[in-house]
């Protein structure tokens, strides 16, 4: 067979990223789980039979590839031929899973009916909000991966069609909120459906010879893309450190450093010369590094195009085995933040030899907070969070959006504060944008929030922050923000800060969240004195900060 026209590339490539969307509309509507359906807290991937990731929907960016490597991981475990039409498989062993085990990666193969041949596979991950661990919500102190819930190493949960009643029945007893848990599985299995529905029409239509030739041909071209992007980079190699809070066990604070090397067709991320394994859990899988060295990746070279296995062919990770960015059994996972920290980590490295192509850095860290207690309507236990916008840092064109989600989530969403109120014990007092909170500059950060919280039931207040104690970084002049801050008891004799923290609350007490504001681009006194005077009219600036730091009248 010929060379598909280029119209047939395109119509089946639109189809395949369709159907990864179709997927998600799915999950959407049919998850039990805010997490899921108001935050976006997933992944979505389509895979060809040789495992090349060929579509994919908008969800959680860090997770962009963590399906790969799952995906792989868990067919290895069953074997191919162990896996049949109708079959559905669930992953959260952490060090496969490239992510938690609440992330919960289902992921199923693609059969033609009238042939029995294997077509491709379907993955999704989304975060269940219980499974077993050791604490209800988070699990933000373990010291061991057994601490953190019930394992699943690539278990079916549905059998050439049919659901495996004992598993089934395994993961509700093992939840405190088995209603969520089941129903949230039932929508991916959903999602996964329709997915299959629409792999099986376009093979249908077009036949296996075509589809297989054009999932070749476009993984070709992005392969070819992404080489040229590389090659057009500047060359060189640059290293950059940060430090993380803490582990939630001890209050030492952890080494990051990573070195970039773009040389030779070729873009390599080395974590060499971090911390290693710690004891609590912010120890990072494989597989979830790999996923964030693909976002800080694809944001530099291709981020208009459609994701496909062929975008990272340039890309290499290093991680030494036993180390903070390569977990290895029975290390703690849980708090993926480290993730988090580590994309900006990767883009602070990168500005030292491309300045003009890259933002400063946008909060560092993403906020995030959660409640967990027994609703006084219904005597059900909850657990909903939400993670805060921060400030994106300004960049050599234009200042820092703000605030916005961390870079590192894109699509993803807040927690609505009419769900938040509605499901919690939580009252908001107050959201707004906090003024002077983004770093100075020629282009200065966008803003960060203020939240002040009230608790109207009693529970646990959980904070999940891991960069309150260093400060977002700037570029070319520009001034750092102030790193994020959670004040609990404000105004009381128990006030004080915590970063990650479990914290219990009482009718009445509040808490007051301060989200980081981008790092400023650019020498301050640079600053276009008419920007200056807008932002003090729109609230950004204070009239003082544009006397003192920008020497403008306003």
């Amino acid at each position: 067979m010929g060379e598909p026209t280029g119209a047939t590339v395109e119509v089946v490539r639109s189809h395949l990223v369709s159907a990864a969307e179709e997927m998600r509309a799915a999950l959407v509507r049919t998850a039990f789980n805010p997490v899921i359906y108001e935050v976006y807290d997933f992944g979505i991937s389509i895979y060809d039979r040789e495992l090349r990731l060929v579509a994919e929907s908008t969800g959680l960016s860090r997770f962009l590839g963590a399906n790969d490597y799952s995906l792989r991981k868990g067919v290895e475990y069953v074997g191919r031929e162990n896996l049949h039409r109708g079959d559905v498989v669930l992953l959260n062993y952490p060090y496969w899973n490239a992510a938690h085990t609440y992330d919960a990666t289902l992921f199923a193969p693609v059969v033609l009916p009238d042939s029995d041949e294997l077509i491709g596979f379907l993955c999704i991950r989304a975060h269940w909000m219980d499974l077993g661990a050791k604490d209800p919500g988070y699990v933000l102190d373990s010291t061991d991966m057994h601490q953190e819930g019930i394992v699943f190493p690539g278990t079916k949960v549905y059998s050439r069609g049919e659901p495996v009643h004992e598993i089934h029945e395994l993961i509700r007893f093992n939840s405190r909120m088995p209603e969520l848990v089941i129903g949230d599985l039932n929508a991916q299995i959903a999602a996964l459906r329709t997915g299959e529905r629409r792999m099986i029409e376009l093979f249908q239509q077009f036949g296996p010879p075509v589809v297989d030739a054009v999932i070749e041909r476009v993984i070709q071209v992005a392969a070819e893309s992404a080489r040229a992007a590389v090659a057009a980079l500047p060359q060189g190699s640059w290293t950059a450190e940060d430090w993380l809070d803490d582990d939630g066990v001890t209050d030492t604070p952890i080494r990051m450093r990573v070195t970039v090397t773009v040389a030779d067709g070729e873009f390599t991320v080395d974590f060499a010369g971090s911390s290693p394994a710690v004891p609590g859990p912010v120890n990072l899988p494989l597989g979830a590094t790999i996923a964030t060295c693909r976002v800080a990746f694809k944001g530099v070279t291709t981020p208009e195009e459609q994701t496909n296995a062929g975008h990272f062919a340039p890309l290499r990770v290093r991680a030494e085995p036993g180390s903070l960015f390569h977990a290895q059994y029975p290390a703690a996972t849980f708090t993926q933040w480290t993730g988090t920290v580590a994309l900006e980590l990767i883009l602070k490295a990168l500005a030292q030899g491309m300045p003009d192509r890259l933002a400063a850095s946008s909060g560092g860290d993403v906020p995030g907070f959660m409640m967990v207690g027994q609703h006084p309507d219904t005597g059900q236990l909850f657990a909903v969070s939400n993670n805060d916008p921060v400030g994106w840092g300004g960049t050599p064109q234009h200042d820092g959006i703000g605030p916005a989600n961390h870079l590192c989530q894109t699509q993803a969403r807040n927690t609505p504060v009419e769900v938040l109120e509605a499901k919690t014990g939580m009252f908001f007092e107050r959201v707004e944008i906090r003024t002077d909170s983004g770093g100075a500059g020629r282009f200065r950060g966008g803003c960060g929030l203020r939240r002040d919280i009230r608790f109207a039931t009693p529970g646990e207040f959980l904070t999940v922050i891991k960069k309150t104690k260093s400060a977002p970084w700037a570029l070319a002049g520009g001034v750092q923000p102030e790193p994020n801050q959670v004040v609990v008891f404000p105004g009381t004799d128990r006030e004080h800060r915590v970063s990650t923290k479990r914290t219990s609350v009482a009718v009445g007490d509040r808490v007051t969240l301060l989200t980081a504001g981008g790092g400023g681009h650019g020498d301050p006194g640079s600053r276009d004195p008419e920007a200056v005077r807008r932002d003090v009219a729109e609230g950004y600036v204070s009239a003082q900060s544009a006397r003192d730091i920008y020497g403008v009248i306003a």
